[in-house]
């Protein structure tokens, strides 16, 4: 049954937007860690086994508790889980289907010219937010090849994590910290929506 997931997953969206607007540590700290979770119960209830986007969003909530803890370490320690987990999204979106070039190449243009701008305010967090960047660029450009919902969810985890570069290099937003929570949010129900969707049309067709 994939009914209970979906309204959970949007009840610990919920209480997560607030806790970042009003600034609530607890609140955070108990919706946080289940927003990965609760799409991957969903992935799961779609019949999938293990599959490499199980793998990642089991990584993503890895990467949600580490990046819960201030300081440099837990966020390089978030910023590893995440590496992993848009590895693990890259691998099945190839193996799906392989991404049109033009999308490539434009995520690959975006990088760079994302990298160059923020390169001197990263400071030592240069070269770990430019290997991470890599491959959730690719990740996004992947996404592209699955389907439209999918690559909505790619292109809002870059929209996410590119804010949250920002941050890093010293420039604060107005509303910085719900933009982040709330394009990573969509970011994780389209992908894993998406997935769903269109795998088991693939399965339904064989």
């Amino acid at each position: 049954m994939r009914r209970p997931w979906l309204p959970l997953f949007g009840v610990a969206a919920a209480v997560e937007l607030v806790g970042v607007g009003i600034a609530s540590t607890p609140l955070q700290w108990l919706a946080k860690p289940l927003l990965a979770p609760l799409v991957l119960g969903y992935l799961w209830s779609a019949g999938r086994r293990v599959d490499p986007v199980a793998v990642g969003l089991a990584f993503a909530t890895a990467g949600d508790v580490a990046l819960l803890a201030d300081g440099r370490t837990a966020f390089l320690v978030g910023m590893g889980c995440f590496l992993v987990t848009q590895l693990a999204f890259l691998t099945a979106f190839v193996r799906y289907r392989r991404p049109p070039v033009p999308a490539v190449v434009a995520y690959l243009a975006l990088w760079a010219v994302a990298n160059a701008l923020l390169w001197e305010a990263l400071g030592p967090l240069r070269l770990p937010v430019l290997g991470y960047s890599l491959a959730l660029s690719l990740m996004a450009a992947a996404a592209t090849g699955v389907s439209r919902r999918t690559a909505t969810g790619g292109a809002l985890f870059l929209v996410s994590d590119l804010l949250i570069g920002v941050g890093a290099a010293g420039v604060d937003l107005p509303g910085q910290g719900l933009l982040v929570m709330t394009t990573y949010i969509a970011a994780l129900l389209f992908i894993t929506t998406g997935w769903v969707l269109a795998t088991t049309t693939v399965a339904d067709a064989r």
